[in-house]
């Protein structure tokens, strides 16, 4: 896949359009069922905001894309990502697996959706803030999810 939330059914960067420029429909090339990449990319880093897996490999035990149905093969290297961003406060998950894995390899408390733990890295404090997942399969209209990923932001940007 050529980026992160490549499937246009999903509403990771509908999301994005709505918080930050009040349309959710921001980021879609006009006439197109695909994204704006090279812009979405460039607001990302005028903002600060990194992307990041939790895991490399993954296996699908079924022909889904589920979370439940994933069997995670190499983790990421989530302490490396956090050293080469000093300046991060905040991780989101935005899914059941992602938040798992955080949560279990930092040996945080898992938060309340909408919601975030505080935890330290080496030192330095964090929070980490655990969001609807950005998936169709999720029940949740856009505008809505979008509420809670804006507090967030509103937080840290």
């Amino acid at each position: 896949m050529p980026w992160y939330y490549p499937n246009f059914q999903n509403d990771m960067w509908r999301i994005f359009g709505y918080i930050f420029f009040g349309d959710k429909n921001h980021f879609v090339e006009p006439g197109q069922k695909t994204w704006r990449l090279d812009e979405l990319k460039e607001f990302l880093a005028e903002k600060g905001i990194a992307i990041f897996d939790t895991a490399l490999r993954i296996r699908r035990t079924k022909g889904t894309a589920s979370d439940k149905d994933l069997e995670i093969v190499e983790q990421a290297d989530l302490d490396g990502m956090l050293r080469k961003l000093p300046e991060c406060q905040g991780v989101l998950t935005a899914g059941q697996l992602a938040t798992q894995v955080f949560t279990s390899h930092y040996g945080v408390k898992l938060p309340k959706m909408g919601n975030y733990t505080e935890f330290n890295f080496e030192g330095r404090p964090m929070r980490l803030y655990r969001m609807p997942s950005s998936s169709r399969a999720y029940p949740m209209k856009v505008e809505d999810k979008a509420a809670y990923y804006k507090k967030m932001f509103d937080d840290l940007l």
